[in-house]
Parts: structure tokens; C-alpha cells; sequence
């Protein structure tokens, strides 16, 4: 007879994304403590965005206390996919014992989507003592990336709110392409529901 993680890791194999997509859908629907490894695995390599997504959910369909030490391992993990999908699982998650396995090493990762996943989850989970010096860090990200990665550190800096605010009046004194975004951070503070843009002047 064959395992249920073993048929669940054959399944995830499929070729077709939408095969692959309601197999993850029907893991999370009839979450097994077996599917955790698999479903792990898969989050590594899996090259569908809404697949993956679909994965994230079904493992948070799982026991909290079987999928948070196993997710946290994956944050030291050699492929940037596994460490920026191990740390959306973690933004989902919402459990803020993560938050000192979130370590600068991923708010600085040189792989955007590692480190857009850790701004975002960071964010999330930082504790109120924790918000000042979480803003100090992402503030040395000012400037980096295109506009995408841009607007996503600026989100992460609407979350954190007021915290962020002096690091970034800080930024914004200094001049140049890391000020403009920091003056497009801010006015994204003030309004949360707002367009983020950069002021071309």
C-alpha cells in the first residue's frame, strides 16, 4: 500500500499546474499530518505561483505545533524559493514565536523575492518593542529594486506605521533615489489606501 506522503509528493509532480493546483487544494481540504514533509518539499521547487500559494494554504491547514519548527528550518535553506516561500508561510501563519528566527540576514537577502517575503512577514510579526529597530533595518533597503520590490518595502513600512516614521524622515533628508522612495514611503504612512509613487522631481 502506498503512503499517503508518497502518493501526495507523486501527485505534486503532475504536469499540468492545474493538476498540481487541486492536489494542493485537496491536502489542505483533508489535511494529513503525513502531508507535511511533501508539501515542504514541493514549496522549494513548485514554479507556479498560485500553486504555490495553494501549498502555503494547505499547510496552514496543518497542526500549528507540527508546521512551525519545520517551516522555521527552511528559512536556512540553500534555494532562495524555499527561504521566501518558508517565510510566506510564516506571514500566514501569524505566529509571532517566528519572529527571531526572522534574522537580517533575510531582510538583506541579495534574492528580492527572499527579501520581499521577509519584509512582509517581519512586519507582521514584529513585537511592539521590536518595531523601532525593524524599521531601522528595512530603511537601509530604501532604493533597492525596481518598482515592485520598492513598493513592496514601502507596504512593509505602512504596516510597521508611525514605528517606521523616523527612520524614514531620516532617509528622506539624505537626497537622492533612496529619499524619493522614502518621501513615497511616507505619503504611503499618511494615506495606507493610497497609489505608491515615486515623485519623478
Amino acid at each position: 500500500m502506498i503512503e499517503p506522503a508518497a502518493m501526495l509528493a507523486a501527485a505534486l509532480e503532475a504536469e499540468n499546474p492545474s493538476d498540481r493546483l487541486q492536489t494542493a487544494l485537496a491536502a489542505g481540504t483533508r489535511p494529513h499530518d503525513a502531508y507535511l514533509e511533501p508539501l515542504v518539499a514541493r514549496c522549494a521547487v513548485e514554479p507556479d505561483f498560485y500553486v504555490r500559494d495553494m501549498l502555503t494554504w494547505a499547510l496552514t491547514r496543518l497542526p500549528r505545533e507540527l508546521v512551525l519548527p519545520r517551516v522555521l528550518a527552511e528559512l536556512g535553506a540553500e534555494a532562495p524559493q524555499a527561504r521566501s516561500q518558508a517565510l510566506h508561510t510564516l506571514s500566514k501563519l501569524g505566529d509571532e514565536r517566528a519572529w527571531p528566527a526572522v534574522a537580517a540576514d533575510h531582510l538583506h537577502d541579495p534574492d528580492d523575492e527572499v527579501a520581499r517575503a521577509a519584509w512582509r512577514t517581519a512586519a507582521g510579526l514584529a513585537p511592539e518593542g521590536e518595531r523601532d529597530r525593524l524599521a531601522t533595518e528595512l530603511a537601509a533597503e530604501l532604493g533597492r529594486g525596481d518598482l515592485e520590490v520598492m513598493r513592496s518595502l514601502s507596504r512593509a513600512f505602512a504596516e510597521l506605521g508611525e514605528a517606521g516614521g523616523p527612520a524614514l524622515r531620516a532617509a528622506e533628508a539624505g537626497g537622492g533615489a533612496i529619499a524619493r522612495h522614502a518621501a513615497a514611503t511616507l505619503r504611503l504612512l499618511d494615506d495606507p489606501e493610497s497609489t505608491f509613487f515615486l515623485d519623478p522631481e
